[in-house]
């Protein structure tokens, strides 16, 4: 919309006031789950007052009816569900997070929920069941229609994150000779088109892909006009095995909204659309938070168990790495009796060195997984992480070794604790550049293992390096 421009003065003063004025409750009103359907809805279970329920309930989007059921405590899910019936919109499921899948199916059924996937697009319907146990799955799939259940057991026949799963088997397609009239008459006359589709992909006889047209120029375009004079060439073509973090990259790096899925002899299989790689994105990213941190695909809803066996593993792991550590102050444990004020400084050049080499590393394993390193590249990444570690360790090693001397009034030590500074600083830039690369090059996950490697490094090379000038230059 174009709008004549505003006076500045009294009117923009005016927005300004109004924009000021917004607060929480404001932002509530661009969704229907708000806090106060919220608590109507849970008066609403308390009391038992079905109608109500699903007058409350069924105008909802089903993200806010997936968000709600995640609010409420396993009673009123219960009870959720059995007042809503069928009345609760089939692609909740769709938003609903892992693990409350099972739940929805311990309250549903088997028949309840292959009840409710046929309602939805085939890759929606892959996603829910591919978080199932195998004899779940199982039951789910033999209470579907056949017709249903043989797409869905296409897809999930698929490797796992790869965009045979990703994929919806609902694409709109016309031959090339058809006119905009004919394919625009063909779509009204249809009632099993897909609910959300962006582009009419335009195949020969023996499906390969052509060519696509998206729907803004289908609408523009005359009726006469032929497909092929106004589809574009789509070079963007799936492989049906591709790892969806690969699809995920190709729909980020050239703007895309869909992308066609091939087979081996480029036959049309499915198309994925720009909603399901948001979902990739999302997942990609958390996965790389968790293993930031050394822990596995946990929820607040976990089980104690659960949490306890997902971060056990690398506590281990930090266990055995601080070991190191410590056998390394070990060897200066006579130094540190004659010098107290060494075991007083000595974490801070640790914890300096361990702070500046994670900053490293997270830059390192984002730019991996969005592919902006290459051997071009990587070598000018590495210098400037360098010189970024020097220039830091040269303003820390000043800042440190002055609060160092203004403690305990010994140059000497503030000294030590300058130079110590400025070592591990460079080390952790090096390093924290260096130790990604090398675990993606011999096929490890960056950013699984390069947070135990960097403190590690980091850790010994503090103590190593300032216990060290201590005991040659103090003791």
């Amino acid at each position: 919309m174009i709008e004549p421009r505003q006076e500045a003065g009294v009117s923009e003063q005016k927005a300004n006031s109004q924009i000021g004025r917004e607060d929480q409750t404001a932002l509530f009103s661009l969704y229907g789950m708000t806090p106060k359907v919220e608590a109507a809805v849970i008066n609403a279970l308390a009391e038992g007052q079905i109608s109500r329920v699903r007058a409350l309930v069924s105008p909802l989007h089903p993200a806010d009816q997936a968000d709600l059921i995640e609010r409420l405590n396993m009673p009123q899910r219960k009870r959720l569900f059995t007042y809503m019936g069928s009345g609760l919109d089939p692609e909740t499921l769709a938003f609903l997070d892992d693990d409350l899948l099972d739940v929805a199916l311990k309250i549903m059924g088997a028949e309840g929920v292959a009840k409710a996937l046929p309602e939805l697009d085939s890759d929606d319907a892959v996603d829910i069941l591919e978080e199932f146990d195998p004899e779940e799955r199982d039951s789910i799939l033999a209470a579907m229609p056949v017709a249903e259940r043989l797409i869905v057991e296409e897809g999930l026949a698929f490797p796992e994150d790869s965009a045979g799963r990703l994929m919806q088997r609902e694409v709109v397609v016309c031959p090339s000779h058809w006119t905009v009239g004919q394919t625009i008459d063909f779509m009204r006359s249809q009632d099993g088109l897909p609910e959300d589709f962006y582009a009419i992909v335009v195949i020969d006889p023996a499906r390969r892909v052509l060519g696509q047209v998206m729907l803004s120029r289908l609408l523009a375009s005359q009726r006469p006009v032929r497909m092929s004079e106004i589809m574009t060439n789509t070079p963007y073509q799936i492989p049906v095995s591709m790892d969806q973090e690969e699809v995920a990259l190709l729909f980020k790096r050239y703007g895309l909204v869909s992308a066609s899925v091939v087979d081996d002899q480029n036959r049309l299989v499915g198309m994925i659309t720009v909603d399901d790689v948001v979902d990739v994105i999302e997942e990609e990213a958390e996965e790389d938070l968790m293993a930031l941190g050394g822990i596995s695909d946990v929820s607040i809803r976990s089980t104690l168990l659960e949490t306890i066996r997902s971060r056990f593993s690398w506590l281990f792991v930090n266990l055995l790495t601080a070991i190191v550590a410590s056998v390394v102050i070990g060897f200066f444990e006579g130094t540190i009796e004659k010098l107290v004020a060494l075991a007083v400084l000595m974490p801070i050049v640790a914890s300096m060195g361990g702070n500046a080499g994670t900053q490293t590393v997270t830059v390192a394993v984002r730019a991996l997984a969005l592919r902006q390193l290459s051997r071009q590249t990587a070598t000018g990444f590495v210098l400037r992480e360098l010189s970024v570690g020097f220039i830091n360790g040269m303003v820390f090693a000043v800042t440190a070794g002055a609060i160092s001397w203004f403690w305990f009034g010994q140059a000497e030590i503030a000294l030590i604790m300058g130079m110590a500074m400025l070592a591990n600083l460079i080390i952790a830039g090096l390093t924290g550049t260096l130790i990604p690369l090398a675990l993606e090059r011999f096929g490890i996950d960056p950013a699984v293992a390069s947070s135990v490697f960097i403190t590690t490094v980091t850790d010994v090379v503090g103590f190593l390096t300032f216990l060290g000038l201590a005991a040659m230059f103090l003791v």
